[in-house]
C-alpha cells in the first residue's frame, strides 16, 4: 500500500513528512491504510450510533440510520437495495455482547485486544474498573469529541495480549512525540482548565483497570501524560455512515431525468430535516492511529485529503492535485471554512491545537498581511477552539 509514498525525516523542527515516490495523478488513491489501533468515541456509542466495535463500520441500515437521526420511525427510504449493510453477517462477542460487522472483525478484535478488555457479565456493572474509567472520561470530554481514553486502553491491551510485545511498542513509538511542555499544552487542550486533577484521576482509574508490569512506565505521571499527548496529537478522526453510503450509491444510479430530480430533492430535504433534529452529528465517529497518515504534514493548500469511503476504519488518502515524484504530500488539519480565514486566524487554530506555525506557500504569500482578524472572523473565533480535531472528522 505504501508504494506511491514513503515517510522521510525532514528536520528536528518538522519531524517526518510523507513524499511521493512516483508521479501521482489528481483523483488517484495514494494509499489505503488500516489503523494500528482505533476506537469509537464514548458519547457517540452511548447515543446509539451503532458501529462495529472493531472497524467502526456503521451497523444500522441506511433507513434505520435516517429514522434515528430524524427521530421519525415512519420514514421510508426509496431504493433500499442501495443500502450496503449486511445484518446477516453481524456477530456479537458471546461473553460481553459487543457487536461486530463480521466474523473477521470479531476474530481480529479478540486476537489483538479484546481478551483483555472484554467485560463479560460485568458489562453493565458501574463499579467495574473499565466502566469507571469510561464514565470518568465521558464526564470530562463532552461532544464534539476528539479523542477517547479507550484508544489508549486498546494500546495497552494490544501489548498485554501480544506474543511479540516489542513489535507493538515499536509500532507505537513511530508516532510523533512531544516535549514535556508541549505535552502539557495538548493535555490542557483536551481536558480544559482542571487538567492536572483530571489527568491524575484518569491515571489512577487507568492503572486500576489496566496496569501491566511490562508497561509500568506508561502508568507513571510522565508516561501517562506522554501517552495521552501521543493520542491527542496523532489521533485521526474516523467517520462512518450507512446513510451517506446509500446516498453515494443513489447518486451513481442511472435514472430517467424526472426520477433523478425527485430523488435528489428527496435527499436534499432529508439532510435539511436531519440537520434540524440532530445538528452536525451524523456519523458514527471515533479515532485511530495511522502510521503513514500521521506523517502527513499540514498545508493550507493541501494536495491530498483523507476519507473513509468503505464505511469502516480503512483510510483512503486521495490526491487533490497532480503530485510529482519527490514532492511532499500534505493534508489540511483545518476544515474548508477555517482554510478560508486570514493567515493570522489559521495560525491561531494551528498553534492552539497542533503547536506549530504554518509556513506553507499560502501562509508565506500572506506573511505581510496585518496580524489582525477581520470582524466576522472575530465572531467565529470562539467556535474553532473547541473544534479541536473536528477538521479531521472527514465526512464519508
Amino acid at each position: 500500500a505504501g508504494a506511491a509514498a514513503e515517510a522521510r525525516f525532514i528536520s528536528s523542527a518538522k519531524g517526518k513528512g510523507l513524499f511521493a515516490t512516483k508521479n501521482i495523478r489528481k483523483g488517484e488513491t495514494v494509499f489505503v491504510e488500516r489503523p494500528v489501533v482505533s476506537s469509537q468515541f464514548l458519547w457517540n456509542a452511548l447515543y446509539n450510533y451503532r458501529a462495529c466495535d472493531h472497524c467502526l463500520r456503521a451497523l444500522e441500515t441506511a433507513e434505520e440510520n435516517a429514522q434515528r437521526l430524524l427521530g421519525k420511525s415512519s420514514l421510508v427510504l426509496p431504493h433500499p437495495e442501495q443500502c450496503s449493510i449486511r445484518k446477516d453477517l453481524h456477530q456479537q462477542c458471546p461473553r460481553c455482547q459487543v457487536t461486530y460487522c463480521s466474523a473477521e472483525c470479531r476474530q481480529a478484535a479478540l486476537e489483538q485486544y479484546h481478551q483483555v478488555l472484554c467485560l463479560g457479565p460485568s458489562r453493565d456493572d458501574p463499579t467495574h474498573p473499565l466502566n469507571k474509567l469510561q464514565e470518568a472520561w465521558r464526564n470530562m470530554h463532552y461532544p464534539p469529541e476528539t479523542s477517547s481514553i479507550m484508544l489508549m486502553a486498546r494500546m495497552v491491551a494490544s501489548i498485554k495480549q501480544a506474543k511479540d510485545k516489542e513489535w507493538w511498542i515499536k509500532a507505537f513509538s513511530q508516532f510523533c512525540s512531544k516535549t514535556a511542555n508541549e505535552e502539557e499544552e495538548i493535555v490542557h487542550k483536551l481536558l480544559g482548565d482542571k487538567f492536572k486533577g483530571q489527568l491524575e484521576l484518569l491515571r489512577l482509574l487507568f492503572t486500576e483497570a489496566l496496569y501491566d508490569e511490562y508497561l509500568s512506565r506508561w502508568f507513571t505521571p510522565e508516561g501517562f501524560r506522554s501517552l495521552f499527548a501521543l493520542v491527542g496529537t496523532n489521533g485521526q478522526g474516523i467517520g462512518t455512515s450507512s446513510l451517506s453510503q446509500w446516498v453515494h450509491a443513489c447518486d451513481a444510479l442511472d435514472l430517467p431525468m424526472l426520477q433523478r430530480e425527485e430523488l435528489d430533492a428527496f435527499i436534499d430535504q432529508l439532510y435539511k430535516d436531519i440537520e434540524k433534529e440532530s445538528g452536525e452529528f451524523l456519523n458514527c465517529e471515533g479515532s485511530g492511529l495511522y502510521v503513514l497518515q500521521s506523517c502527513c504534514n499540514h498545508s493550507c493548500i493541501p494536495n491530498a485529503e483523507t476519507s473513509f469511503p468503505e464505511n469502516n476504519f480503512l483510510l483512503h488518502l486521495t490526491a487533490l492535485e497532480d503530485i510529482e515524484a519527490g514532492e511532499e504530500i500534505c493534508i489540511s488539519y483545518l476544515d474548508c471554512c477555517q482554510r478560508e480565514r486570514s493567515r493570522h486566524s489559521r495560525n491561531k487554530i494551528l498553534r492552539e491545537n497542533y503547536l506549530f506555525t504554518c509556513s506553507c506557500p499560502k501562509c508565506l504569500a500572506q506573511a505581510d498581511d496585518a496580524d489582525v482578524t477581520s470582524d466576522e472572523e472575530e465572531e467565529g473565533e470562539g467556535e474553532t477552539d473547541d473544534a479541536e480535531l473536528e477538521d479531521e472528522m472527514t465526512d464519508v
